[in-house]
């Protein structure tokens, strides 16, 4: 029987019996898997398997005969364990049954070679089958700390690093219960050192990923020596590396086998659907203040030396001044984030068990010196730049590039940029810095993890008291996703790399007390020297999908009623922009409708001499049939009934249209 909590789309196969039996095995299996269980959860049988046989008559399938003699045929030379070694060459047809052959060797056929390596055994089996075993699955390898960087060991690292992030990120989904994390991805992963320096992270949402490594500091500044084996710090705070409330972060130590050093941390940051504030899915347009765009959680102790501290929690979530509307829902979801850190800080200390804590730590380091040097073979090519742009509300986004060739660094000056609004258009510093990390990333051409490293040769200055600056307490719910895509444009266009992709990420919410639903639209993106930009995808520091129609309209009251690409909305040019898209959704029941959007009034900028792309528009269509226009950024409320109609913005042309 195929048994899976309510809300979750992972199904665990239990042997078919009754209830209880069922569900002490599938609460076993799901705590072994995922470190957690649920008691007061329904489950949900989803299928019964069963299987039919019939007894058939012996087939003789015959055992393998050697044709010769087990002695080697010769010896030979190969590399193995990062050296050349003298091995024996054995013919396969001369291997009998029974045959034990202890690596280093090679075993020849005529459609193949074997390689066993040192530390690697071949048997052969009754009917011929080549088995490779490790001939001690726990040996370590040793890694000399002091030499320089392998350039294979330093790949390998490069991957192990991000297939923690990765591995994470697959139990996040598995057992997450909102829509929001489980279908359309919006939750992020990494792996950090001992000073909170990021080392890798999973291909999910660049807004999160650059800013993740400040919560890890502040955990370290605050916590640092009072910090356990099995604690786990929860926080969404966005003046102390959170991005907006909505985006809650759990890190977690991964401690040395005593318990009394941190060797790394895991973290991972997930949206909630919603988090409480003035309007349902907690990204209300008219907020002044942080605490009316929901419940700031700041270094809250959400796992103490293992024991969830559920009862705290809710408390938390219901006690401020704009409450979380389902605390249970956000419980749940913390609950899979924690079960994530778990599967991560054991693939960590899987890791060190192996390699050893000097050579994990020291390929550590080689990781963020290789991302530093990748990222200053980029500024060798590049030259001075700027450019500035005007927002919607006509504050202008400045930035201004000065490379020093010398010292293969550069200096990135957003000076010129607008004060700081009264609204929410206002964005932590943490998020400018992680679309500049977004950014040069992008113009590496080489296959390297995301990371701290990449930072080193960058020097930033955001002025105090701009909207990419904003004092504490300042609404930033909107500029952690409009602002950040404006700063990814603006830096491209500078560098001459790109025009502006669709410059917003269409955040449209619907809710009630019943439900909250949460979604961003993808549009246009840039093109750029070489290469048209892509219609109707996410762009820059968004990475998530938009809801399956199955999925949305079976969960929601909600309606999909067109989702097509918005033709002709891309900038004209030698390189064409990408296209937007046309998005109709129908409401079923009375709900609030909020979106927050930009890119409405000034379109996305064409770059050397291609066009400007279509900026954005939408409508809502009453029962009567009368349309509405709607701002870009704003709260309806909509009746059962009625639709809203969203055309996302096109991205900019490349190139004066010359003809043909």
């Amino acid at each position: 029987a195929a048994l899976r909590y309510q809300g979750t789309d992972t199904s665990l196969d239990v042997p078919f019996g009754a209830r209880e039996n069922m569900r002490r095995a599938f609460e076993t299996l799901h705590e072994k898997r995922f470190g957690f269980t649920t008691a007061d959860r329904e489950l949900v049988l989803e299928t019964i398997g069963c299987e039919a046989r019939r007894a058939g008559p012996d087939v003789d399938v015959g055992t393998a005969s050697a044709t010769g003699e087990d002695a080697p045929a010769a010896q030979v030379h190969f590399w193995s364990g990062g050296g050349e070694v003298e091995a024996p060459l054995y013919k396969r047809s001369a291997l009998a049954p029974g045959t034990h052959v202890a690596g280093p060797a090679l075993i020849s056929e005529e459609t193949g070679t074997t390689v066993i390596d040192a530390g690697w055994s071949a048997s052969v089996e009754a009917r011929g089958e080549l088995v490779l075993r490790r001939a001690d699955a726990k040996a370590r390898e040793v890694i000399d700390a002091t030499a320089t960087p392998d350039p294979v060991l330093l790949a390998l690292f490069n991957n192990m690093f991000m297939a923690v992030a990765e591995r994470m990120g697959a139990v996040l989904r598995d057992t997450a219960t909102s829509v929001n994390i489980k279908e359309r991805l919006d939750f992020s992963c990494a792996v950090f050192d001992d000073q909170g320096r990021l080392l890798a992270n999973a291909p999910h949402m660049p807004v999160h990923l650059g800013a993740m490594g400040e919560s890890v500091r502040t955990v370290l500044k605050s916590r640092g020596d009072t910090l356990k084996p099995g604690d786990m710090i929860a926080l969404n705070n966005p003046f102390n590396g959170g991005t907006h409330l909505p985006d809650v972060t759990v890190i977690a130590p991964v401690f040395d086998d005593a318990g009394t050093s941190i060797r790394f941390f895991v973290a991972n940051r997930g949206h909630h659907a919603d988090i409480g504030g003035l309007t349902p899915g907690s990204t209300p347009p008219d907020a002044t203040r942080l605490e009316e765009e929901g419940v700031v959680i700041d270094d809250f102790l959400v796992l103490s030396e293992g024991e969830f501290r559920e009862a705290a929690l809710r408390e938390l979530l219901s006690s401020a001044p704009y409450p979380a509307r389902n605390p249970g829902n956000n419980i749940s979801d913390l609950r899979a984030q924690i079960a994530a850190n778990r599967a991560g800080a054991r693939d960590m200390a899987a890791m060190i068990e192996r390699y050893g804590w000097a050579g994990v730590s020291s390929y550590a380091g080689h990781v963020l010196d290789n991302a530093e040097e990748s990222v200053r073979r980029v500024i060798d090519r590049l030259s001075d730049g700027e450019m500035t742009v005007k927002m919607d509300d006509g504050l202008p986004l400045s930035v201004t590039i000065k490379v020093d060739h010398e010292a293969r660094s550069a200096r990135i000056d957003f000076t010129g940029t607008g004060p700081q609004r009264p609204g929410n258009l206002n964005a932590p510093p943490v998020v400018c810095r992680s679309a500049v990390l977004y950014v040069f990333r992008c113009l590496v051409a080489d296959e390297l993890p995301l990371n701290e490293g990449c930072m080193r040769p960058l020097e930033l200055v955001i002025p105090d008291g701009s909207f990419l600056s904003p004092s504490h307490g300042a609404a930033v719910v909107a500029g952690n996703t409009e602002v950040s895509q404006a700063v990814c444009n603006v830096l491209l266009g500078a560098l001459g790399a790109s025009a502006a992709s669709q410059g917003t990420m269409n955040n449209l919410l619907f809710g009630n007390d019943a439900y909250q639903y949460y979604e961003t639209i993808c549009g246009g993106s840039g093109a750029g020297p070489g290469f048209d930009g892509a219609s109707g995808v996410h762009t820059h520091m968004t990475n998530t999908r938009i809801t399956d129609p199955e999925v949305m309209e079976m969960t929601y009251p909600l309606r999909i009623e067109q989702f097509s690409l918005r033709e002709g909305s891309g900038g004209e040019g030698r390189y064409t922009g990408g296209q937007g898209v046309v998005r109709t959704i129908r409401v079923l029941s009375d709900t609030v409708c909020t979106l927050v959007s930009s890119s409405r009034k000034i379109a996305p900028f064409g770059l050397n001499g291609g066009g400007d792309g279509a900026p954005g528009k939408q409508w809502i269509e009453h029962a009567d049939g009368r349309c509405q226009s709607v701002g870009g950024i704003a709260s309806v409320d909509m009746k059962a009934g009625e639709a809203i109609t969203i055309e996302t913005p096109g991205g900019g042309g490349y190139d004066a249209f010359t003809g043909k």
